[in-house]
């Protein structure tokens, strides 16, 4: 599975931006997308996930905020950030966990800087 993101960028504070995710290769066996971010110098966080069947869950600092959303038929995930406040100043990467029978693999983009300016 092979993960393309675009959409970052700079925003003011109170802005929007929609990051888009698109999948390609093995996509079939998708059970999970999700996007993260990181500060510099910290550990990768969760941000929102969504399974195969819609479910969502997101991160407390996002909620209200943020909504998390896929295509299947294009096989592409989009976190829609809306209210954003410099502290979601991040590198944002998408996710996807793939199940082959019984192996489960983890795959990752290769991120996309979101500034928020203040």
């Amino acid at each position: 599975v092979q993960l393309v993101e675009s959409g970052g960028g700079l925003v003011q504070a109170g802005g929007s931006l929609r990051l888009s995710c698109a999948a390609s290769g093995s996509t079939f066996a998708i059970s999970v997308l999700a996007w993260y971010r990181q500060y510099p110098g910290e550990q990768r966080d969760v941000v929102a996930t969504i399974t195969s069947g819609g479910s969502t869950n997101y991160a407390d600092s996002v909620k209200g905020r943020f909504t998390i959303s896929r295509d299947n038929a294009k096989n592409t995930v989009y976190l829609q950030m809306n209210s954003l406040k410099f502290e979601d100043t991040a590198v944002y990467y998408c996710n996807a966990v793939a199940q082959y029978g019984d192996v489960r693999d983890t795959y990752w983009g290769q991120g996309t800087q979101v500034t928020v300016s203040s």
